[in-house]
């Protein structure tokens, strides 16, 4: 289901990912998966995530990309390398590509739904937070991104805190936070199953943990 187009299509929308390559994505699902089982759940997460983006009303939508595109690249985004350093260095130089309201999502949520981003762009709030079920958060958005960076930099990432820290950022800068729905993070084999479960129909990240059912029993 897409959302009717309205002041939201102003945003900018970011997906910060990395190229679905074995060994190198969702390394804690091996085992029980193998390396290459892994980059095919990461590869049916990204893809997800990128056509829900597709479906998403948005003035630009850009792929920060570490890596290489490959055919899981829909056309409608244009694609931007990471810059090196830390996630927080990488989220910070993301929100400085934009010149306008922007949001980002990584591609560890592919449950994600226009739906579920309604109130972007549209709420009058300063800012958009995603928390993770880990502790994290899958989405972070700036309605005026020019000092996104001095409000990510710094923000200890992949700990069970992180989202705390970074929303706790937000509101102490004074920014009215709108606050999107919890979910959960495609980082283990049970979280996979999960969040398999969340997923629209046709969904590509369920079809795939499906198709893979034999190979965690």
């Amino acid at each position: 289901m897409s959302v009717p187009a309205t002041a939201a299509d102003a945003v900018t929308l970011l997906v910060i990912a990395k190229e679905p390559v074995p060994g190198r994505v969702k390394t804690r699902l091996t085992p029980p998966y193998t390396p290459q089982e892994a980059a095919a759940l990461a590869d049916a997460a990204l893809t997800d995530t990128l056509h829900a983006m597709l479906r998403t009303p948005a003035r630009r939508r850009t792929l920060v990309l570490d890596g290489n595109p490959g055919p899981w690249l829909p056309h409608g985004f244009e694609v931007v390398p990471q810059v090196s350093g830390g996630l927080d260095e990488r989220i910070a130089a993301a929100f400085e590509l934009c010149d306008g309201p922007a949001l980002l999502l990584g591609m560890d949520t592919p449950q994600a739904t226009p739906d579920l981003l309604v109130g972007v762009g549209r709420d009058g709030s300063d800012a958009w937070f995603g928390p993770a079920a880990d502790g994290g958060f899958w989405a972070l958005g700036f309605a005026d991104p020019a000092g996104a960076g001095s409000l990510v930099r710094g923000v200890p990432m992949s700990t069970d805190h992180t989202g705390n820290v970074q929303r706790r950022r937000l509101a102490e800068a004074g920014l009215t936070v709108g606050d999107l729905a919890l979910l959960r993070d495609v980082d283990t084999a049970a979280d996979a199953a999960s969040v398999a479960a969340c997923c629209p129909p046709r969904s590509r990240f369920a079809a795939t943990v499906a198709s893979l059912a034999e190979t965690v029993r």
